[in-house]
């Protein structure tokens, strides 16, 4: 015996289970005596007695329990890795749609969305800090469509057959405790927040991290980046110790929060949904979009500073709101 293989794994694991060797055998579509030479086998190959026999059955043996509890480690993570290379699959076999986004507010209800336009089917999201997971994630077929940042270096990304359709210029708003003197304001000025503590995700996931500095050194300084944190409730708690913190627009200001737009957008995104030409749901392409731009919507008047910032600029959303118009016209047509 040159080595274990999987069906030495299913073998121990098959015999622990059953407590028994010829129910083990059954179960594996072996005879007794062959199960039993292979279990032979394996225990000269590891150097121990995995099971004995008792009045209760066959149970393993001290070795045998650490080496069974291993290896169903084991099989339960091949499981998991054809899972993922295959792609996610309904009860009847057909494909789970799966939706890639970074950190958004309105996922719950993208995936409504998304639950409508299959018919009621199940659909899985998928959460990553940084958009180039998830594109990878999408070249790869692991997800079917995401919605993502803009990043530095994005643009010489090899997208590999993904298409980017731009869905809105999103201006960032930050956080402050709602007792500080600024929170007093509508807007900000970037250059008043020069003394304070920043909360920002750490490097190799913040997409914002150029746009801050550049606009932090057109204001006349360098954001002091302190805390790193990736859950909001994690940079809510350090604003309320008296640090600042980006937020997304839609933010609510709510238990010692203050949500305010910066003066004259000195830094924003770009939302775009990425999608494929092929795959099994690349005929909704378009049906995508179309959700993302009414879940997106209905996160706008969360914020009324943000509501006010909307109606204010509709160059920075019109390919969304066409979108909504042409869905629109779509359904009733329908």
């Amino acid at each position: 015996m040159n080595g274990l293989e999987l069906r030495h794994l299913r073998t121990m694991c098959a015999i622990a289970e059953s407590n028994s060797v010829t129910k083990a055998a059954a179960a594996l579509g072996l005879t007794q005596p062959a199960l039993t030479a292979q279990l032979h086998r394996i225990e000269k190959f590891l150097g121990g007695q995995l099971f004995e026999r008792t009045a209760a059955g066959t149970r393993p043996t001290a070795l045998g329990r650490e080496v069974v509890a291993l290896a169903g480690q084991i099989l339960a993570d091949l499981d998991q890795l054809v899972q993922v290379a295959k792609g996610p699959r309904q009860p009847d076999g057909q494909a789970l749609l799966t939706v890639g986004t970074e950190p958004v507010l309105f996922l719950g209800e993208l995936v409504t969305q998304l639950k409508a336009l299959t018919g009621g089917k199940d659909v899985q999201a998928r959460v990553e800090t940084h958009a180039a997971p998830l594109l990878e994630m999408l070249a790869g077929d692991r997800i079917h469509f995401a919605v993502i940042f803009g990043f530095d270096g994005l643009d010489a990304a090899e997208l590999r057959g993904i298409e980017l359709r731009e869905l809105l210029v999103e201006p960032q708003f930050v956080m402050i405790a709602e007792d500080h003197p600024l929170a007093a304001h509508e807007s900000i000025e970037l250059a008043e927040l020069a003394g304070f503590d920043w909360v920002t995700p750490p490097p190799e996931t913040d997409s914002l991290r150029h746009a801050l500095d550049s606009a932090c050194r057109a204001a006349g300084f360098s954001p002091r980046r302190t805390h790193y944190a990736t859950e909001v409730s994690t940079a809510r708690a350090l604003v309320l110790s008296g640090a600042v913190a980006p937020a997304a627009p839609a933010s609510r200001s709510a238990d010692g929060i203050a949500i305010r737009q910066l003066r004259g957008d000195p830094f924003t995104t770009t939302m775009y949904v990425a999608t494929k030409a092929d795959g099994p749901f690349a005929h909704y392409r378009r049906e995508f979009f179309t959700s993302a731009a009414r879940a997106y919507r209905t996160s706008v008047d969360r914020n009324p500073y943000y509501a006010k910032w909307w109606a204010d600029n509709p160059k920075a959303h019109a390919d969304l709101d066409a979108a909504l118009v042409l869905g629109e016209l779509g359904h009733n047509s329908g």
